[in-house]
């Protein structure tokens, strides 16, 4: 059997987006896929990502905020970056590695208006969901 491809998603915060795409990765694609994920800098893991996460079945309750210098590798065959400012502000990494942008929209961000929590879920679902799209397309997504 052929190694895993080595993928690392990337977000400002590493608190949201590329939380849930690492999430999703292991969930469907554990098998030919190893995932991280990282931010430029560390926010914290959002709990409104964690909640709507466990609702589709996928817990990253026990995931946290890092950075890349947080990683324990930075082999990578794809680095995935999952918002623009990740995409302007990446770092540089060795080798082989292939940095791709996805962008996703940033629930809080779509949320900020929410007056609670009723009315701030859906963004995040809606963008929960468009990530769970790319991952199931995974690894041809990415060659494209």
């Amino acid at each position: 059997m052929p190694d895993k491809l080595r993928i690392l998603f990337l977000c400002t915060g590493n608190s949201c987006r590329s939380q849930m795409a690492e999430g999703w990765t292991r969930h469907l694609k554990n098998d030919s896929i190893e995932a991280f994920s990282a931010g430029i800098e560390k926010h914290g893991l959002n709990p409104l990502a964690v909640k709507v996460m466990a609702a589709a079945g996928v817990d990253i309750s026990h995931h946290t905020s890092k950075t890349v210098s947080d990683l324990p590798t930075l082999d990578f065959d794809y680095v995935v970056t999952v918002c623009g400012h990740a995409n302007e502000h990446c770092p540089l990494f060795p080798g082989k590695t292939r940095i791709v942008h996805v962008g996703f929209d940033d629930p809080p961000k779509l949320a900020a208006s929410a007056r609670n929590e009723a009315e701030a879920l859906p963004h995040y679902r809606r963008v929960r969901d468009e990530i769970r799209d790319f991952v199931q397309q995974l690894p041809e997504s990415l060659t494209h």
